[in-house]
């Protein structure tokens, strides 16, 4: 899955011969699974019609201020249009308009909307060979990269005026290539291996049969979708689960037992960075499963269980370069009892969370955790979607990892 999927990309486009291109610029960031606005200079619909960019991006085309055919027309707001945007890609950039952006001149709404914008803002140049070596022009370059945005730079080839040089706009696919490739660069765990286990394991009584808990595994799905989305090479090992995967970079490995939950993670923990057990494991399965349905008696049945494998201490022992964390879901004495497990595991970070309290726990799409480092500081949080959560968890992670 692209980095870009789930991005809101606002799209300026310029009044040049390269406009026509835009079209094409729109259709690869919807490939990627972006969604797209786009915001045109007035003269750049001479080059490419807001009917063709409002069809492939499905959504409105913003030219102007006022729609100016309509006396009742409410305002094109520039500020909204900057603040929604996650990324600003102008392509093509004239130097008419990187002249403007780089001086405050805001004489139409592409320019408001980029000097209201909060986000990355990439720009790709389109013009003649000499007006791009013109010193007006590389003040320009020079000065926007002092904003903070970022050149994606222009090819040399055949230009419109039928010269040959640099200043032919890249192509579309190499310029969303670009901005992946940016992004994926920044991203803070990028080069980093993650495992996670999710969700319950069952524990087999006969073939129909099993003790398991309520476990939905939504935490652990979040926490690795989260990371992935920062960056890591994630594998998720998942005992029995409904929910499913938003990015497809997951490497999902499925599982049923405490038993086999145990093998996946040592099979994989010797190459992984970062360690996050958030499954919940049976402490106890039968010692003997019988290998037909056991009948319904009129008496009692009695079950005679033994402790399955600590995989979380197992993965202590073992530790060497690895950030180990594991969950605590607790009834009483919570922080005592997660303090303690965090120095007998010996985890880094262990995360906390109680029945006890309203919003937190097994099933439900929030939770309440406390973070607690292996200094025994505590980082509680409020009742988030568990999808705050796992980020919250991640970034604190990530300040461990850089302190």
């Amino acid at each position: 899955m692209s980095v870009l999927s789930g991005k809101k990309v606002l799209l300026g486009v310029t009044a040049g011969i390269a406009a026509y291109k835009s079209a094409f610029i729109v259709r690869e960031f919807i490939k990627k699974g972006a969604e797209v606005k786009v915001v045109m200079t007035p003269s750049a619909k001479d080059f490419v019609t807001p009917l063709t960019l409002s069809t492939l991006s499905k959504n409105e085309v913003f030219s102007s201020f006022t729609n100016e055919d309509d006396d009742n027309a409410q305002w094109n707001n520039h500020v909204e249009l900057g603040l929604w945007a996650d990324l600003f890609v102008i392509a093509p950039a004239t130097a008419n308009t990187l002249s403007k952006m780089a001086n405050g001149s805001s004489d139409n709404l592409l320019v408001a909307t980029y000097l209201s914008a909060k986000c990355t803002v990439f720009y790709a140049p389109a013009m003649d060979l000499d007006m791009y070596k013109h010193p007006s022009t590389l003040a320009s370059f020079e000065k926007l990269e002092s904003f903070g945005n970022i050149q994606i730079p222009a090819d040399h080839g055949e230009l419109a005026s039928g010269l040959v040089g640099k200043g032919r706009m890249a192509e579309p696919e190499a310029i969303v290539s670009f901005i992946e490739n940016e992004i994926a660069n920044q991203l803070p765990l990028r080069g980093k291996k993650i495992l996670i286990t999710a969700g319950p394991t069952y524990e087999a009584i006969d073939p129909v049969r099993f003790i398991g808990n309520h476990s939905s595994g939504k935490m652990g799905y979040e926490i690795a979708d989260a990371a992935a989305n920062l960056g890591a090479k994630v594998t998720l090992v998942s005992g029995p689960s409904n929910v499913q995967l938003k990015n497809a970079s997951v490497k999902l490995i499925q599982v049923t037992s405490a038993q086999e939950m145990y093998e996946a993670t040592h099979k994989e923990y010797e190459t992984i960075d970062i360690a996050i057990l958030s499954a919940a494991v049976a402490d106890y399965r039968p010692k003997s499963v019988a290998s037909q349905k056991i009948k319904k008696h009129t008496g009692l049945l009695t079950l005679e269980l033994e402790k399955t494998q600590d995989i979380l201490a197992s993965l202590g022992e073992k530790k060497a370069h690895q950030f180990l964390v594991g969950f605590a879901l607790e009834t009483n004495n919570e922080i005592e009892n997660a303090k303690s497990k965090l120095k007998k595991k010996n985890l880094d970070l262990i995360v906390l969370n109680s029945l006890n309290d309203k919003g937190a726990g097994f099933k439900g799409d929030t939770n309440k955790v406390t973070l607690i480092d292996k200094d025994n500081k505590e980082y509680p949080f409020s009742v988030k979607p568990k999808a705050e959560v796992a980020k919250d968890i991640l970034q604190h992670i990530i300040k461990q990892l850089d302190a």
